[in-house]
């Protein structure tokens, strides 16, 4: 079957830190731009982070830069976003989406775009 899951999403203290890991199954992920994108109540899905396939170059939301790191791990077929100092504003649903054709600048761009997968979400929820 072919899809994308996430996982690692919770409950944290604000600065505190989680690391989300987005696998794919029926497909490699290496020969895709992945993005990370998350979506509060009542506000747009917006793109957190992306890397591009081939060159690895990556795209943060000026929100988290400093803050996420997005990472490949190409023997589990899996990417990787680690958030650390988190904020309350950060709690959202977490999605990671899969593209072919997009490098990571422009993925970063276009959060409402008809990516090739997507996944069905892991929340995050930052609260003392």
């Amino acid at each position: 079957q072919v899809q994308l899951v996430e996982s690692g999403g919770g409950l944290v203290q604000p600065g505190g830190s989680l690391r989300l890991s987005c696998g794919a199954s029926g497909f490699t992920l290496d020969y895709y731009t992945v993005g990370w994108f998350r979506q509060a109540p009542g506000k747009e899905r917006e793109a957190v982070s992306c890397i591009s396939r081939g060159d690895g170059s990556t795209y943060y939301a000026d929100s988290v830069k400093g803050r996420f790191t997005i990472s490949r791990d190409k023997a589990n077929n899996t990417v990787y976003l680690q958030m650390n100092s988190l904020k309350p504003e950060d709690t959202a649903v977490y999605y990671c989406a899969a593209d072919s054709d997009l490098e990571a600048q422009t993925m970063g761009v276009l959060p409402r775009y008809k990516h090739d997968y997507w996944g069905q979400g892991t929340q995050v929820t930052v609260s003392s």
